[in-house]
């Protein structure tokens, strides 16, 4: 099972007033393993940024002058979530609604509803009358988030991928891919477990075969395991 970890950065809060993307991030995991896969990319919003907070952000009109515009990476995003992914995002009305925006003013399927995965809702749910703020559910998981001092769609995500499978039953040991299976993904592969090196000792005594082998014989030929 395929999920994408999305985060968006944007202009403001309504796509209908003008508001635009200005940054996308999203992480892969295979079956809730972080694969080592991302997408990262900056837009050109098209209009100058509405205050001094996206400077300090690094999002000023300078920094995205040269980048590219939505409509040149549109299809290039589509390609990554696919068509079948759940995407993972935390208040996920807002950024579908974002996204949906700008593929439709550029003609490209827009992304169903069904689709998004709530962290939010998935964390009031599971805490109610807690804050639900990334943040928030970072200090209750003990993830440590203290490169989160500027906001940034990529390291959000990576963040909300931590915080997402601490939601859904807890962070297993081992469950960062070593560098070589990081590469297999990353070039369009799927990860797979490797033979193991050896195979697993028998756990059955010389006892328990031997019973095993009398109580079949006693069933005669036309036992299954004789046929087999």
């Amino acid at each position: 099972m395929r999920e994408i970890v999305l985060d968006t950065e944007t202009t403001g809060f309504d796509p209908e007033t003008g508001d635009r993307i200005v940054e996308i991030g999203a992480v892969e995991l295979y079956n809730h393993v972080p694969t080592g896969r991302t997408y990262h990319q900056y837009c050109n919003p098209e209009r100058a940024m509405p205050n001094d907070a996206f400077e300090v952000h690094g999002l000023g009109d300078d920094f995205l002058a040269d980048k590219p515009l939505f409509r040149d990476i549109g299809q290039e995003f589509l390609d990554f979530i696919a068509d079948d992914s759940k995407l993972v995002i935390h208040n996920a009305s807002f950024d579908m609604k974002f996204l949906n925006a700008e593929l439709g003013w550029i003609n490209l399927p827009r992304i169903a509803m069904e689709r998004a995965i709530d962290t939010v809702a998935m964390a009031r749910k599971k805490f109610p009358g807690s804050p639900a703020s990334l943040d928030a559910l970072c200090r209750r998981f003990n993830i440590d988030n203290s490169a989160r001092t500027l906001h940034g769609a990529l390291l959000d995500s990576e963040i909300l991928a931590e915080v997402y499978l601490e939601l859904i039953g807890g962070r297993q040991p081992g469950l960062v891919l070593s560098s070589i299976e990081k590469t297999n993904v990353a070039s369009g592969g799927r990860w797979t477990p490797k033979p193991r090196p050896a195979p697993l000792p028998p756990r059955l005594t010389p006892e328990e075969n031997a019973a095993h082998a009398a109580f079949v014989e006693a069933m005669g030929e036309a036992a299954l395991w004789k046929k087999m």
